[in-house]
């Protein structure tokens, strides 16, 4: 098993270059005949043996929005529509930003035995985790439309920027998951400690309390402005309720974009050759 590790090492490096990480992603987004189908594959094996199948995967954009929010309806002064509208964006983004980082940390571990057969192309496991991903943040789609049309305040501008904004997440879900895998193949407890913090980042994100609640200047709303997902959160959901967003919003954005999938691809292209070693 050692040889073909280091045959597999040295192959995963043999064409090593600053292009490296673009290259894999391109053949990977030419070819999603693997990952693509290995996503949805990865879900219906979930459910396959409950009789109301993928019906559970809305069971959680259910329960957030009208279980979780109904009940704490009485914690806020926004009406019960408002508030719902709120909680529905906002977890959809998250879900599409959690859902990766999660499910990053183990795509290497979890997909070992492709990668000892030798698709050392690690892209095609990002790729699937991204894909994952998105299928279930698709779940939030009925119910956040439920939402959106309870709500009165929709914007149509906002709703045509939704999927440019959703777009820059999932590329910065794209620099995330190059990181967060790298660190679960190194080290295996990684993944614990990121199921540890997503509960704290979902409690630290305004998704079932307002922003306005942390006023700038606060060492509570400094706090939550330290957040990354807080700007990812309101980049989406801000412009489709009609409210303004912060420039720092705008400005986190395309900062951590850029520099963002720099990092990764340094990342890729420097350890991506010691995968099949680490897992």
């Amino acid at each position: 098993m050692t040889i073909d590790k280091d045959v597999m090492i040295t192959k995963a490096g043999a064409d090593d270059g600053p292009g490296m990480f673009w290259r894999d992603l391109w053949m990977s987004v030419k070819n999603p005949e693997f990952w693509a189908l290995s996503a949805w594959l990865d879900i219906l094996v979930r459910t396959r043996r409950s009789k109301l199948g993928v019906i559970w995967l809305l069971m959680p954009s259910v329960i957030y929005v009208f279980v979780l929010g109904g009940f704490l309806r009485g914690t806020h002064a926004h009406r019960l529509n408002d508030f719902l509208a709120h909680i529905a964006l906002g977890s959809m983004a998250f879900r599409s930003l959690i859902s990766v980082v999660m499910g990053s940390a183990n795509v290497f571990n979890g997909n070992s035995s492709f990668i000892f057969d030798g698709r050392v192309r690690l892209t095609d496991y990002l790729m699937k985790a991204l894909g994952r991903a998105f299928f279930d943040s698709m779940m939030y789609v009925p119910v956040v439309a439920i939402a959106l049309a309870m709500y009165p305040g929709t914007n149509l501008s906002g709703l045509l920027l939704a999927p440019l904004t959703m777009a820059l997440i999932y590329l910065n879900a794209l620099w995330l998951s190059v990181l967060f895998s790298m660190a679960g193949a190194r080290y295996p407890d990684f993944s614990e400690l990121l199921g540890t913090i997503s509960m704290l980042m979902f409690l630290l994100t305004p998704i079932v309390w307002y922003p306005e609640s942390m006023p700038q200047g606060s060492l509570r709303g400094t706090l939550m402005r330290f957040n990354p997902f807080y700007h990812y959160v309101e980049v989406f959901r801000a412009p489709i309720m009609g409210n303004p967003v912060e420039p720092a919003s705008w400005w986190f954005l395309g900062i951590s974009t850029v520099v963002g999938l720099a990092v990764a691809s340094f990342v890729y292209r420097r350890y991506a050759r010691f995968v099949p070693l680490w897992i």
